[in-house]
């Protein structure tokens, strides 16, 4: 039999059920061992002592282990039951780290959200509870809960390395099937500005899978630009990539002394992307594509479109072929949004 030496609760099998909930309820007991009983006691394997359970008669005993394999973090952690409801059906997982947002209600047991998590994903390292991106650097608060005291890790998709810091720079590991979509798409001899480029995971990906003839890789994160150029240099891409630390609102000064002319731009800065927009336009090709990322509401995405066709128009450009898709749940009733669109000078700006 596979036992385990633990302290325990001994109470009279009368009063066990009272009891078992009552500490259960405050995430006492422990899931890792069996309860216990004979004919008159019940024996109930806790987390340790402490003065709530002076008042009970606490043993040192054998328990059996569990031999049950968890499907789900939640099937190891014990949280009073009118909270399970409120645990996140999903999470993120960065490389070796699993960052994931909790309610208020559940603040207080994020430290047992995250052991919960690290017993269920035997890759994982590191839980960190996280707050929403914000600032103009898309960054976040994030705070380490469960095991490794550290948010940087090397996190791999559609066959590259990727190093960063999850707490100096942004990076959704949910975009991974439209990064390769996107790369899917570029033709040869491509000119490509990846103008919110973050640590380069498109424009690595792109120059990866792609046959471009130059990616021009910008971003004014510091963090971000010393990630990326890790990437570049580790995926072995060096020859296809041009590594730029600046603000896209200079965009068409950055680009001038090499007369760039884009076929392809992508604007993944969601909640400001329109604001770059015209700036975009000034680099564009006679005809280019622009993969434009943003996060909206339902009712908004319609008029954010309409809104794009007016920049576009007072620019000279014309938008066709507006292809929007929801590419994930951001809030309820809130969207990740992905919009391909083909620019067209008119016959007088071209």
């Amino acid at each position: 039999m596979n036992t385990k030496i633990a302290i325990g609760i001994k109470v009279h099998l009368k009063q066990a059920e009272k009891i078992r909930r009552k500490l259960y309820e405050k995430n006492l007991i422990r899931t890792d061992l069996k309860i216990c009983k004979n004919n008159n006691y019940i024996y109930l394997p806790i987390k340790k002592e402490s003065k709530k359970l002076l008042s009970y008669n606490i043993v040192k005993r054998e328990f059996e282990k569990q031999k049950f394999k968890p499907k789900s973090y939640k099937d190891v952690l014990l949280i009073p039951n009118e909270l399970i409801s409120k645990l996140p059906k999903s999470y993120d997982i960065i490389g070796d780290i699993i960052l994931i947002k909790l309610p208020e209600e559940l603040l207080n047991y994020r430290r047992d959200v995250g052991e919960s998590l690290l017993k269920t994903n035997k890759n994982i390292k590191t839980v960190c509870l996280t707050q929403p991106v914000s600032g103009e650097l898309r960054t976040r608060n994030i705070e380490v809960v469960a095991g490794e005291n550290r948010t940087e890790t090397t996190h791999k998709e559609n066959g590259v390395s990727l190093n960063l810091n999850i707490k100096r720079v942004y990076f959704s590991p949910r975009l991974a099937s439209e990064r390769k979509r996107v790369a899917n798409q570029v033709k040869q001899n491509e000119i490509i500005v990846d103008m919110f480029a973050g640590i380069a995971p498109f424009s690595v990906i792109i120059a990866k899978y792609a046959n471009p003839k130059r990616i021009y890789t910008i971003d004014k994160n510091e963090y971000a630009v010393k990630y990326a150029k890790e990437n570049i240099k580790k995926n072995k891409v060096l020859d296809k990539i041009e590594l730029i630390k600046d603000d896209s609102i200079n965009i068409k000064n950055i680009l001038k002394n090499d007369g760039v002319r884009a076929d392809r731009i992508i604007m993944n800065l969601p909640f400001s992307s329109y604001q770059f927009f015209p700036y975009a336009l000034k680099i564009i090709a006679n005809s280019c594509i622009i993969h434009y990322y943003d996060i909206l509401k339902e009712e908004k995405i319609q008029e954010r479109v309409n809104e794009l066709k007016r920049i576009a128009e007072k620019n000279g450009i014309k938008l066709i072929n507006l292809d929007m898709k929801k590419i994930k749940t951001y809030a309820p009733h809130e969207f990740y949004i992905g919009i391909d669109i083909t620019a067209k000078k008119h016959a007088d700006v071209a």
